[in-house]
């Protein structure tokens, strides 16, 4: 037996909350991240930074609750390998929480930090953005854990849908690309920062997920006609 409500509701909110991120993502402030003096003067100077960051937040939210609310659906089959699927709820739980302490660092700290370096006077200048590159590492770092356990959530729960007959298999082994990428982000962020590098592997991990998203709604709805109420 399916649960197709639960189906259409988990897959609704992982592409809503994957397209919700990439548009308020838009808004970012832009520049070179890894120069630090020039981004740095750009986002003291951005009005929307708050904002920007909780809608980052709640996009995540939505996308992960997804994610979680797709555990129950593979558990309805017996023969579903629900140990992936445990460990990817513990993943992607992980995940919801170092991205919330890294908009608690991105969003708060780091604005605070460039506004008082920016409006600060030319003796304290230096001590100001020493401390704002501080905060700027630690963002890697957070960034860097947050991908690592997003992209291993992403590979449990591709190893659990790659065993299930309802679902096409070129979904599990597109999430477990889109896994992948996450995982690479996350060691780019962590050694290099915010490069040209993790930008080619934001976007296609953006595509590989809304690929393989957009179809598991089109199952999802498509099982309404195929599949008989029990």
């Amino acid at each position: 037996m399916i649960d197709r409500a639960s189906l259409r509701l988990s897959a609704g909110l992982l592409l809503g909350g994957q397209l919700l991120y990439i548009v308020v993502t838009q808004f970012h402030a832009g520049g070179d991240a890894n120069n630090h003096p020039a981004i740095f003067a750009t986002y003291a100077g951005n009005e929307i930074w708050a904002a920007v960051h909780l809608g980052q937040f709640a996009s995540m939210a939505i996308l992960l609750a997804g994610l979680l609310s797709l555990f129950f659906v593979l558990d309805i089959e017996t023969e579903a390998p629900t140990w992936a699927g445990r460990f990817g709820v513990a993943s992607a739980a992980a995940a919801l929480a170092l991205y919330g302490v890294l908009q608690a660092i991105d969003g708060v700290a780091l604005k605070e930090a460039v506004n008082a370096w920016a409006s600060a006077p030319d003796t304290e200048k230096a001590a100001r953005f020493a401390s704002t590159e501080a905060i700027r590492w630690l963002e890697w770092g957070v960034r860097s854990y947050h991908d690592f356990a997003l992209g291993l959530a992403l590979l449990m729960f591709a190893a659990a849908i790659v065993r299930i007959t309802w679902v096409p298999r070129p979904i599990a082994y597109l999430m477990g690309l889109s896994g992948l990428t996450y995982l690479v982000q996350g060691w780019v962020a962590g050694s290099e920062g915010f490069s040209p590098t993790q930008s080619a592997a934001i976007v296609l991990g953006w595509v590989l997920s809304l690929i393989w998203m957009t179809w598991l709604v089109v199952v999802a709805w498509w099982m309404q006609d195929s599949e008989p109420n029990t």
